[in-house]
């Protein structure tokens, strides 16, 4: 039996099927995270600990003549998103609607992402991870205050990186605010900023909810470590005779493993 407790919900085959396909559409645009680091796993709910490969030397010697070493580990972290569905929608789609109030999923389903992000670019000092921004060895770069400014921080971050040994292609995580205003913005020549960034880095132009500012990042591989042990699933909590009350769930951890390898550039 799954930890989940997805059978004993009172929810049919359709209905499971129309709740992870909604979260999976709304996941897949706010999980910026991912697109520019890599991923291992899922290893499972039972995986616990991320070996980091090093020990810390015990004091003192139980027997005269033997040493001991203690491994380090960076400890899996635990992220749940609850929420509820009305019964009443689930009955509505199981009559055929196509317009089923799944708002409190999609809420969760943004959230759960958002900690995620954050979690990898920014830290989460409570729980041990140094996020992308914090542990770069790079000063941080600003930004400038206008969209039709941005290439020029940008190719300025790209030659650093360039004069470190990092090659090109490179990514770029922009907060939405400041992706949105890419999006939107050409230069004074009319040529977009957009197709301006992806020239300069190479790689791709991320939205990526939780940033502040923008990362631009490696992506040759191997400089930040995602480990996941439960992948985003939903859950089964309880339920009323109003609404079924779930889950969004996921257990990883983050290490980053080249400082040099990203610059942050603020706003």
């Amino acid at each position: 039996m799954s930890h989940l407790l997805r059978e004993h919900a009172p929810l049919t085959g359709s209905d499971w099927g129309m709740i992870d396909e909604e979260a999976r559409s709304r996941l897949k645009v706010a999980l910026a995270a991912r697109q520019l680091v890599d991923f291992d796993g899922p290893k499972g709910w039972s995986y616990s600990a991320t070996s980091l490969g090093r020990v810390t030397a015990l004091a003192g010697s139980l027997v005269d003549g033997v040493t001991g070493a203690q491994r380090r580990v960076l400890p899996m972290v635990e992220l749940r998103a609850d929420f509820a569905i009305s019964r009443e929608e689930l009955r509505a789609a199981e009559r055929g609607a196509e317009d089923a109030d799944l708002e409190a999923l999609d809420e969760a389903a943004l959230n759960i992402a958002l900690a995620e992000n954050v979690a990898v670019f920014h830290g989460w000092e409570e729980a041990g991870i140094v996020g992308i921004a914090e542990a770069s060895s790079n000063e941080p770069i600003p930004l400038g205050d206008e969209a039709n400014q941005y290439p020029g921080p940008v190719a300025r971050a790209a030659e650093r990186m360039l004069r470190q040994g990092i090659p090109r292609p490179y990514g770029l995580a922009l907060g939405p605010g400041c992706y949105r205003a890419v999006v939107e913005t050409t230069d004074h020549g009319g040529y977009p900023v957009f197709q301006h960034l992806t020239e300069i880095t190479g790689g791709p132009l991320v939205r990526a909810p939780g940033v502040r500012g923008a990362v631009l990042v490696s992506l040759r591989g191997g400089d930040f470590l995602f480990e996941s042990g439960q992948d985003l699933s939903i859950g089964y909590r309880t339920h009323d005779e109003d609404a079924v009350h779930l889950y969004l769930e996921e257990s990883f951890s983050f290490r980053v493993a080249t400082p040099e390898a990203a610059i942050a550039l603020t706003v």
